[in-house]
Formats: C-alpha cells, structure tokens, sequence
C-alpha cells in the first residue's frame, strides 16, 4: 500500500506529518549535541580531578612512588585520565557523525518536501481553474437556454397574436432562431469544458497526486531510515571505546589488586632504616657522696683507683646520642661532675686556678645545669645540616644506601665514556683508512675529553668504593651493638622543648668517647678533678649566624629564654628538626625559642 493511493485526499494529513518528522530529526540532533556537551564536560572535569590529585613532584624525587598504594593510586588516576580521554572520543563521535551529517540531510530533506508540496499546490489550483471555467461554461449554457426558451416564447405568442404585424413576427422567429444558435454554442463549449475538466481530474486524482504522495512517502522513509541510522550511531559510538574502557577498568582492578602491605612496610623500612645501634642504658650517678662531706673538706681529689667513672659516663653518653657533632664547645653537663664520686675527693689539694672552694663551684654549676632527659629529637637530621659529599650528615643506613646509588651511577657514567673513547677509537681507524671521511686529528680533543672524564670517573669510583665500605663496616658494627643489647625497646622519650644542657651533653659525646677510650694513666690519677674541668669548660661557642625575633615570646619553659619582637640575637645551634633553636642575647642569657618565630642568617 501506498499514500498515492489510499491517501488520495489527505494532502493536509500528509503536510502535517512529514513536518513532524523532520521536526523529529532536528530534535534528535539537537539532543545528540547536548550529549556530546555533556560528555564534554564530563572529561574535562575527570581530567581536571586526576590533574588536581597527581603527584606535583618528579617522580624521581618522590620517596612516596616506592610505595605500592602510591604507585596503585597513580596507575588509577592514569587510567581515569584514559578514562576521560575514551569519553572525549564519544563526544567527537557524535559530534561529527551524528550532528554535523543528520543536520545536514534534515536541510536536503526540507528542501525536498518543500519541492514536492508545492507541486502538488500547482495542480491542485490548475484543477481548481478547470473547475472555475467548467461552472463559467456551465452557467452560460444555463443562462442562454433559458434566453432561447424565452425568445421561443415570444416569438409564438406573436405569432397567434392577430394584431401583430407580419414585421414583429419576422423578427421575434428570428430573435429565437438566434438564441437557440447562440444556445446550442454554450452547450457545445460546456460539454468540451466538461470533458477537458473530467479529463484533468482524473489526471489529478489518479495519477499526478499519486506520485507526488509516492515521492513524499519515499522522502519520509528515507528520513525516517536515516534516523534510525542516527539512533544505531549513539551507541555505536559507546560500542566503539568499550573495549577500551573495559581496559581502563581491567587497570583499576589491577590496580587495586598491586598494593602489598608487606612490601610497603618492607620500603618504609629501606627508606628510613639509620642503621645506628639503640640508646643503652644510663648509668646511675651520685651525688650523695658530694652532700655527706665534711665541713673541713676544701679540695677536689683524683679518685685513688677510680680513674675510669668519668670515662665511662663519657662513653655512655656517646653511644646514646650517635648524632653528636665532635670539636664542639660545650659548657660543662651536671653528669660530667656528680656520679659515683668516691669519698677520697676529699684529701685533694685546694684549686691554684681559684680560691674558691670546689663545693661552692660544684653547686654554682648544679644550679646552671639542669639535665634533660634524651628525645628522638638527638635522632633526626636538622634542617640547617650542611650536605657533604660522603653523606655523612645522613644515619648510617641511609649514607650506604645513598653512597651505593652514587657508585652505581658512576659506573654507568664509566662505562659509557668507555664506550664512547671504543667508538671514538674505531671511527678515528676509519679516518685513517679512508682519508675522504674524515680527518683522524679531528677526533684527537674528543678522545682526550673522554680520557680525562674517564681518569675522573675511575677516582670518583675508588673515592666511593672507600666511603661505601666504611659505611658498611659501621653499619654492621652498629647491628652487632644493636643485637648485644637487651631486647626489649627502651620507654619513649618525652617531647618538652630542649635546653642547652642536652645540646651541650649531645654534642660533646663523641669527645667524652674518644677521652673515654684512652687507657687511664698514672698522671692522669693523682690530678685534682678540677682539671678535668677545665677541659670541659672550654671557651664559650662562637655564633654560627645572626637571627632577629619577629614575635615576642616567653621564655616559661625549661630550657628556653625569652626574646621580645625585633630583638638581634645570636644563633648558637641550628633547628634539628623539632622546632627549637638555640640562641643568645646580648645579656648572655642562652636557651631555646622557636624557631618559626626568628628570621635566620647564617655566617
């Protein structure tokens, strides 16, 4: 069945309906384009999130990449980012396949229908005009009909009249002649009229219509095929990056499945592992036996036999603060003159360097020095450590680590010089071979350039092959002292703020362990104690650099000292790590304040 057809008379029916189809068409258009807005957008902003949460820093420089769930993370913004670009891919798709091309062959099929209605308008006013002449030709013949029937009339009636003249006759017989002839024309031109309008009626009606209904319902499929088609592209489009989604997904999973919690606690430990021995234990000290002296008492003795107590308190702070800057000036710790003090301190001699009585200057310092106990604060490297090139500001685990780096690095460095001086080597024996490729002595600086980098890479190796042994020996000596102690871990130590006496203990137990480790000689017994004294109470460490107070602080805590704002002072020891840094004023007072309130400049 066919429109031509069955829908003869319904040309207003079929203009409705081919309209609504193509207005079909440009709301499915204008639908896939907002789609591909909306996909659009959605990339941008899954883009714009993996962007904001991956890693800012190199990956090289990040110790977090090494970690599992960091590495897991990053492999799933990656495939997120794949993610985002498949759903760009869709949004072209559809741009292109779907809006541009079903826009375009909505504008031809408009043109079309255009075409086709009015054709069909054109013969439906030519048959409307046949019709118009026909009822024209139809109503003369009528109206002349009747004019000869009326002249018939006449003519008749003039005809019995008696008293009509012969004259009156004549002319109204002939009037009816004449309408009756004019009459018979009218009839002949309606019924010619007719049958041209029949004629062109049927033409209208079972043939020209027709085919202009057959083109339309051909038009209307064909848009109505097309835009099946349309419907089919939007989820060919989806169907053509599923694969590769389903890829994306197949990376999240793998994703997830990577993180090894063993592994990252093995990592943190390899990052972070210093390598240094636990804290032993501390040594009982007495100062009892300094209180129980009697009144006659006016000297400070060597103790007689007992020349190893101070040693061995010096080499039990030594091994507890591993991190202790050697040659540093110190002022004197109350563990260097109480302990385990033997009464024989007694019979020693009075001071020739003072008339003050030893007593007085042992509670002089008591009151000066006030102990601390230990923190992991002595275990962290400080901001203001200055790198060396042996790493030995790093803990001994980490300096292997970073020296065995270096040496592998160096050595790939050496092996591809060689490989360039071997290259050079050969091209230079082509040279000379054949004179037209090259001139041999214009290899000569590179060759000398490689040799030279050479020499240097072998003594930076040799340089590096010493250090990492030393590393290495200290590192197993470390574990062997870690693996004698005692296995269970020490109590933490508190965080209150430091104060100058634990920096001056910590940073003088690597010479109490090198005095300790001298053996104790006669001499050294029958000197008064005050001598060793004044070893320890060294000249006063000199500023490292200059700092001014930006906030006002107070000074309440032990071991701090108070600064008020805009204040110059003198920076004795740099932050190491737990926010304390220690300075002088201008008074002499010296002590801890923090470091976020100074400005620093170091000497």
């Amino acid at each position: 069945m066919d429109w031509g057809t069955e829908l003869w008379d319904q040309f207003e029916v079929l203009e409705r309906h081919t309209q609504w189809g193509l207005d079909l068409l440009d709301k499915y258009v204008k639908f896939v384009k907002e789609r591909a807005e909306v996909e659009q957008a959605y990339a941008k902003q899954l883009r714009s999130l993996v962007k904001k949460y991956l890693p800012k820093r190199p990956t090289k420089d990040d110790p977090e990449v090494k970690f599992s769930q960091q590495q897991s993370f990053v492999q799933l913004l990656q495939e997120v980012n794949d993610f985002a670009g498949q759903r760009e891919l869709v949004a072209e798709s559809l741009g292109i396949r779907v809006c541009l091309e079903l826009a375009k062959y909505s504008q031809e099929m408009k043109q079309e229908r255009k075409m086709h209605f009015q054709e069909g308008r054109r013969a439906q006013q030519q048959l409307e005009n046949g019709f118009k002449q026909l009822e024209n030709s139809k109503r003369k013949f009528e109206r002349d009909c009747r004019e000869a029937e009326k002249a018939a009339h006449t003519a008749e009636r003039l005809d019995q009249d008696i008293n009509a003249t012969k004259a009156d006759v004549e002319k109204a017989k002939q009037q009816a002649h004449l309408r009756n002839h004019m009459a018979e024309e009218s009839k002949n031109e309606y019924a010619a009229q007719l049958q041209r309008f029949n004629r062109d009626q049927a033409h209208f009606y079972f043939s020209q219509m027709p085919q202009i209904f057959d083109k339309l319902q051909d038009m209307d499929e064909r848009r109505a095929t097309r835009l099946g088609a349309g419907y089919g592209l939007l989820s060919e489009a989806e169907l053509q990056v599923v694969p590769i989604i389903g890829k994306c997904l197949e990376g999240m999973k793998v994703a997830a499945e990577s993180v090894d919690a063993k592994n990252d606690s093995q990592v943190l430990i390899e990052l972070h592992k210093s390598g240094f021995a636990r804290p032993g234990d501390l040594e009982f000290e007495d100062f009892s036996q300094v209180i129980n002296r009697v009144p006659s008492d006016s000297s400070l003795g060597t103790p007689d036999g007992r020349p190893e107590l101070r040693a061995a308190s010096s080499r039990s702070r030594a091994k507890r603060w591993p991190f202790g800057k050697k040659n540093k000036p110190r002022p004197p710790s109350l563990s260097l003159l109480g302990g385990h003090l033997p009464s024989t301190l007694s019979d020693g001699p009075s001071s020739p360097r003072s008339g003050r009585d030893p007593l007085a200057i042992l509670s002089e310092i008591s009151k000066s020095v006030k102990p601390r106990l230990a923190s992991f604060r002595s275990f962290r490297g400080g901001r203001g450590t200055v790198a060396t090139e042996d790493f030995s500001h790093l803990p001994p685990e980490q300096q292997r680590k970073r020296l065995q780096q270096q040496l592998e690095e160096r050595n790939r460095e050496l092996q591809k010089e060689e490989d360039q001086r071997e290259a050079l080597k050969k091209m230079k024996d082509v040279y000379e071979k054949t004179p037209q490729m090259g001139d041999p002595a214009s290899l000569e600086p590179r060759i000398a350039e490689t040799l030279g980098n050479i020499e240097r890479l072998k003594l930076e190796v040799q340089k590096y092959e010493a250090w990492l042994a030393e590393a290495e020996s200290r590192v197993l000596s470390n574990r062997g002292d870690s693996l004698s102690r005692h296995a269970r871990p020490p109590d933490p130590p508190t965080t209150a703020p430091p104060d100058s006496s634990s920096s001056s203990t910590n940073s003088g137990s690597q010479d109490n362990k090198e005095s300790s480790e001298e053996p104790p000689s006669g001499e050294g017994q029958d000197t008064p104690i005050y001598t060793e004294f004044d070893e320890d109470f060294e000249e006063p460490a000199s500023p490292i650099g200059q700092c001014v107070a930006i906030y006002h602080f107070e000074g309440s805590s032990e071991g701090t000292v108070s600064m008020s704002e805009g204040e110059d002072l003198s920076l004795m020891e740099e932050d190491k790590g737990d926010g304390w840094t220690r300075v002088r004023r201008k008074q002499g007072a010296e002590g801890y304040v923090p470091t976020s309130y100074l400005r620093v400049t170091l000497n």
